[in-house]
Order: C-alpha cells, then sequence, then structure tokens
C-alpha cells in the first residue's frame, strides 16, 4: 500500500484555528489573512498561496497598534 494519498505538494494555510477577525483591521487574528483571502484560499495557484503566506508576518504590526485604550473609545 502507497502513502501517495498523504503526500501534497500544496501550500498548506497558515490557519492556527483562532478564527477572530478584528472589526477594524478586517484580518483574523489567528492566521492574518483578510477575509477575502480566507474565502478564496482554496481556489488560489500554490504561488498565490505563498505570496499571501510570505506578507502575513508584516501584518502582525497592525493588531498590535495600542487603538487609545479608554480614552479612545469614549471619544468615539
Amino acid at each position: 500500500m502507497s502513502d501517495d494519498i498523504w503526500k501534497r505538494t500544496e501550500v498548506e494555510s497558515p490557519c492556527i484555528k483562532v478564527c477572530v477577525i478584528h472589526p477594524e483591521a478586517r484580518l483574523c487574528t489567528g492566521c492574518l489573512r483578510s477575509i477575502d483571502e480566507i474565502t478564496v484560499w482554496s481556489k488560489l495557484s500554490p504561488d498565490a498561496r505563498r505570496a499571501v503566506i510570505e506578507e502575513l508576518p508584516g501584518r502582525q504590526a497592525i493588531l498590535q497598534k495600542r487603538r487609545g485604550g479608554r480614552a479612545a473609545r469614549l471619544a468615539r
């Protein structure tokens, strides 16, 4: 019996099963993909997936930016 079925060449998903969309940044706080990227992920080419994955580390700063705390919430 061959294990060929378990050997896949496609790029894996960056999903870590922490699926919470940041309300302002519109990014998943788990994998950092946008809703649009998540929606079309299975239809993207391997090269397009790699391009998105390469961008993800740079998006972390977007979610870590301080938003002003209590004073900013009260100002809204």
